[in-house]
């Protein structure tokens, strides 16, 4: 009887044990798959689940040949070569191998870099070329190994430099196209996640596998032509050659779209070769980024204004003394210009007389003064209607608004406005100029000025881009009489150099600079402001040459440079002459 209470005793203890031993495994097991269910599945995933971003391609950037898109920018894959100095083993054999094949692109001091062995990670080599990186690895180099990156190329060198700008080693756009549209151009980055068994296969099936497709960035086509723009970049080296400037712009533009066809500044830089750089202003573009006092360039448009108003016409006169009282102030005409006596605003325009701009400042009031509806009129058409001391919108990095001081400044006065007229007093950049001349030439229709000609797809499709806003600057009517009254001067003054039968007009600019706020006549900057064509003008050219403490003029220095391209202009575009 005790032996059977001693078996019923032992198998209750041992149901006893078993429940609570079974208790703790259901706790335990609630603990690891409810409690803690999510900690779990986050370590599976991170085992399991491989994420992987797809970068995007960066656009490309195309130019110009004639109407046909020619690679400009490309991408092109290097590599970075490196090692993990703790597992290489024979240390003189993959420094001899790195020198031998990655050349100049080796780091200087690899035995110092590999001598590290607490390090996991050293750099040996950047930008080798797939040649490069597929001779180095058949030689079979432990503890190296390669990170592929996109480097920019460009197949056309240095030309266009500072409208297309560069990347910085970030992979960033830095001025000209590639920082001012380095968004559009940049793309968005994919990624690819996937389930995978032990051995990093990808599995077919499961909730987890996601693939977010790369966007790769736009391909622009530039309104840039490479033809024009390389013999424009070639003019301009011979101008400074023959002037002995330091300083050298030019831009040409279609006058009936604002599509820029070249833009060039010399000195300049080869985007492919950075380092060379000792100069960093050589990345700024000038012709958008350095507003200036353009000079006589601004009677066109001064003229313009009088015209359109109905105060003045080409054959209206006025008796030219040499100067222009002004409040007080006694401005003169140029050195050495004379004509004196009752002469028209034909004539003030053929030889630059000052004092015929500020008689147009003065008949826009109440004849005999600049007043304050004179200087209102002025305002809005330098500033309202040819846009002059405003971004112009165009899409490279840099751009400058310059300043057009309104009359209700207190330096607006009657004598700011009578340098205005004949374009000192004021600070514009050649862009603006040139874009406000165009409208001249255009039959008075102003164009925003663009480098965008359109885009291209990855598939090769080329889409031209949409028309940019336009208004009327001036009247049909004004815009030609000004525009035959540039060609009569271009005619009176040089027209011996072009080539016969065609339409060229175009006008003088020498500007001085200021120098501790004062105008130093013996520093001076020369430009030349025209266009050509035949009964439809095809192209507008603008010229500035500079150098420190030089006086340069535009008739003598910037106006042969125009002459150059003008010439060339007429051939490549197969302007037929007028009949």
């Amino acid at each position: 009887m005790k032996s059977e209470l001693q078996k019923g005793s032992r198998s209750r203890i041992l149901s006893r044990l078993m429940f609570i031993i079974m208790a703790v495994f259901v706790v335990r097991l609630f603990f690891l798959q409810i409690i803690q269910h999510d900690y779990y599945v986050g370590l599976a995933d991170k085992e399991q689940i491989k994420r992987l971003d797809i970068p995007a391609k960066r656009g490309l950037i195309y130019a110009l040949d004639g109407n046909t898109p020619v690679h400009l920018v490309m991408n092109a894959t290097v590599y970075t070569v490196f090692a993990d100095p703790s597992v290489t083993t024979d240390d003189a054999k993959v420094v001899d191998t790195i020198r031998q094949i990655a050349g100049g692109n080796a780091r200087p001091n690899l035995e110092s870099l590999l001598s590290n062995k607490a390090s996991r990670y050293q750099v040996l080599a950047t930008k080798v070329s797939q040649t490069q990186a597929d001779m180095i690895k058949a030689v079979g180099l432990k503890g190296v190994g390669f990170q592929e990156n996109s480097q920019r190329v460009y197949p056309e060198g240095g030309l266009a430099a500072q409208v297309l700008g560069f990347l910085d080693y970030n992979g960033v756009g830095q001025y000209g196209v590639e920082g001012e549209l380095n968004d559009r151009l940049t793309g968005t980055d994919g990624m690819l996640q996937s389930v995978t068994d032990v051995s990093d296969v990808p599995l077919t099936i499961g909730n987890n596998n996601i693939k977010k497709p790369a966007i790769n960035g736009e391909n622009i086509v530039l309104s840039i032509d490479r033809n024009v723009q390389s013999h424009v970049e070639q003019a301009l080296a011979d101008g400074l050659k023959r002037t002995k400037a330091t300083n050298a712009s030019a831009i040409v533009m279609d006058p009936q779209t604002g599509k820029i066809m070249a833009m060039a500044n010399l000195p300049s830089y080869d985007p492919s070769d950075l380092n060379s750089v000792t100069d960093v202003s050589v990345f700024n573009n000038p012709i958008v980024s350095a507003p200036y006092e353009p000079g006589s360039d601004m009677k066109t448009l001064t003229m313009a204004v009088g015209i359109d108003k109905g105060v003045v016409t080409p054959a209206s006169t006025y008796n030219n003394v040499g100067y222009m009282d002004v409040d007080g102030i006694r401005v003169l005409n140029g050195v050495g210009l004379d004509h004196f006596g009752n002469i028209t605003l034909q004539t003030a325009m053929d030889h630059s007389l000052n004092s015929g701009f500020i008689t147009v400042a003065e008949r826009l009031g109440d004849g005999s003064n600049i007043t304050l509806q004179a200087r209102n009129t002025l305002y809005d058409y330098f500033y309202n209607k040819f846009k002059l001391g405003q971004l112009t919108g165009v899409e490279v990095t840099g751009e400058q608004p310059g300043t057009i001081i309104p009359p209700s400044d207190p330096q607006g006065n009657a004598v700011r406005y009578s340098n205005m007229s004949f374009g000192q007093g004021l600070d514009v950049t050649m862009l603006q100029v040139a874009a406000a001349f165009s409208s001249i030439v255009d039959g008075g229709q102003y164009h925003q000025p663009t480098v965008i000609a359109g885009t291209i797809d990855d598939n090769g499709n080329y889409k031209p881009a949409a028309a940019l806003p336009t208004h009327m600057s001036v009247s049909k009517t004004t815009a030609d009489q000004v525009r035959i009254m540039t060609h009569i001067t271009r005619d009176t003054l040089f027209g011996g150099g072009d080539k016969p039968g065609y339409e060229i007009g175009g006008k003088t600019g020498t500007s001085q600079t200021l120098i501790d706020g004062n105008y130093n006549n013996n520093q001076t900057v020369g430009t030349y402001l025209g266009y050509g064509g035949n009964d439809t003008p095809r192209y507008v050219i603008m010229i500035q040459v500079s150098g420190k403490g030089m006086s340069l003029e535009g008739g003598r220095d910037a106006q042969p440079i125009f002459t150059d391209i003008s010439n060339w202009m007429l051939g490549y575009l197969r302007v037929q002459p007028k009949e």
